[in-house]
């Protein structure tokens, strides 16, 4: 594979897109890039800083912030935010209740779709996420769209943040994932949809290894 292509995985929450995501990236020895973790990362400055409070949202005065704003994500995947790791901070249930709000901020997206391109100038790379294939990448080499049934999302989301050690019910995991679901398929800007051109799969019924062993019959097939 020419070291320049580009892998777009777009889909809905907990369908596997960054676990995949990471393994083409070694396979094929691109750059990964979990563009969620981006938007989450934005999402928890605006709480941290009290931009964000009480489901009221000073815009003004979060999209000027967002100006000086040092956000870096390392090839390890560690996301820096003014020279603080906050990668095991935006996994917070508060953030997840609010990234699709912060995500919906035409501002916001403009913000990191110029820092998603950029990481892309220098080399290949695998990127996830909701518009990767539709807006930040639409020539993109190979696209895919991964869904699967809410319920199988759900339990995979709670056995993660139970491993994490944070305290939440399948019932709180599911209703967050239906919400955010809603809002990132009814934005007015960049909202979720397939690609015209994506693959879309179905990863319910298969296990890590067979959708890996799938994504790369089809990549190297094209």
């Amino acid at each position: 594979m020419n070291s320049r292509k580009v892998i777009a995985i777009d889909g809905y929450a907990s369908t596997g897109k960054s676990t995949l995501a990471k393994m083409l990236s070694r396979h094929y020895h691109l750059t990964f890039i979990d563009s969620g973790a981006l938007y989450r990362g934005v999402t928890f400055f605006a709480l941290e800083k009290g931009f964000l409070k009480d489901n009221e949202l000073h815009q003004k005065a979060f999209r000027d912030a967002l100006e000086g704003l040092d956000l870096r994500l390392e090839p390890a995947g560690d996301l820096y935010l003014n020279g603080e790791n906050i990668s095991q901070k935006i996994r917070h249930p508060r953030v997840s209740d609010d990234v699709s709000t912060i995500a919906a901020l035409p501002f916001v997206r403009k913000f990191l779709l110029h820092q998603q391109r950029q990481m892309a100038l220098e080399n290949g790379i695998v990127m996830d996420g909701r518009d990767i294939g539709t807006v930040v990448f639409p020539n993109a080499d190979h696209k895919f769209f991964f869904t699967a049934r809410p319920e199988v999302r759900a339990q995979r989301r709670y056995e993660e943040l139970k491993a994490q050690g944070q305290e939440t019910t399948l019932e709180e995991v599911l209703n967050n994932l239906l919400h955010r679901d809603q809002t990132d398929s009814s934005r007015d800007v960049a909202p979720l949809r397939k690609a015209d051109d994506a693959i879309e799969i179905d990863t319910s019924e298969l296990t890590t290894d067979q959708l890996f062993t799938h994504l790369v019959e089809k990549i190297d097939a094209k």
